[in-house]
């Protein structure tokens, strides 16, 4: 029997949601070679077969592209934090792999089948946004990146949310499972592309939503990082 999470793999939603989706290409891995990308091996004869492979499929897409795997993409490597992961051989997209603690504990922990590679894409930051589906529903969502208040969002935020209810309203029928979040990006022209899947519970992060306790049979609405606070009047520092 499939778990919430088994349903929120990317090989397993892709196909409902791929209209929604970037181009995405898989390269599915045998048992001896997850094993490799458990323990890091980036020489053996094994590796290189699972590199072989992935040229084959990287050279189907544009020049940059972006791999993750089934749940988890390479966000805690060095290429990620300095080019957004973009990647250019099949020789540096397995390195990449085999060098993410996140990728390996995902290996460790069985949740790893195949590499995902689709086209890298720079996105804006204030066009990340998380949603709350309940029962079919859209019940909440949240900025993506909480580093600061966005006033750009701010201006739309009746705009994305409509733009959210109606994708969550048009196609709650093809989602895998009915309480689910899913996260998403708002293209320049406000087309929705889907970026993730994501369990309705912990470990997936509420964002500003804070906490799971919420009364989820209400629509909560759009969650943003508030302006910073301003303080006025008389103001007495001693030390």
């Amino acid at each position: 029997m499939e778990t919430t999470l088994d349903l929120c793999r990317v090989p397993n939603w892709y196909p409902r949601l791929s209209v929604y989706a970037l181009p995405t290409i898989f390269v599915f891995l045998l048992e001896n070679e997850i094993l490799a990308l458990q323990n890091g091996d980036t020489d053996s004869a094994i590796a290189k077969n699972v590199i072989a492979r992935l040229d084959i499929a990287m050279n189907k897409l544009p020049f940059n592209r972006f791999i993750s795997t089934d749940l988890v993409a390479p966000t805690d490597t060095r290429r990620f934090e300095g080019k957004r992961g973009a990647v250019r051989s099949a020789a540096s997209a397995w390195n990449i792999l085999c060098s993410s603690s996140k990728i390996r504990n995902s290996a460790k922990r069985g949740e790893v089948s195949a590499i995902c590679i689709k086209p890298f894409r720079r996105m804006d930051s204030s066009r990340e946004f998380r949603l709350f589906i309940k029962d079919g529903k859209l019940r909440a969502m949240s900025q993506y990146w909480l580093t600061r208040h966005l006033p750009q969002i701010e201006k739309r935020k009746k705009d994305y949310w409509k733009l959210a209810e109606d994708f969550v309203n048009a196609n709650f029928w093809v989602f895998p499972i009915s309480d689910l979040v899913i996260d998403v990006y708002f293209s320049s022209k406000d087309e929705i592309i889907v970026n993730d899947l994501n369990p309705f519970s912990a470990p997936t992060d509420p964002l500003m939503l804070n906490t799971w306790n919420q009364e989820w049979d209400t629509t909560i609405g759009l969650k943003l990082v508030p302006p910073p606070t301003e303080i006025t009047g008389d103001i007495n520092v001693s030390f």
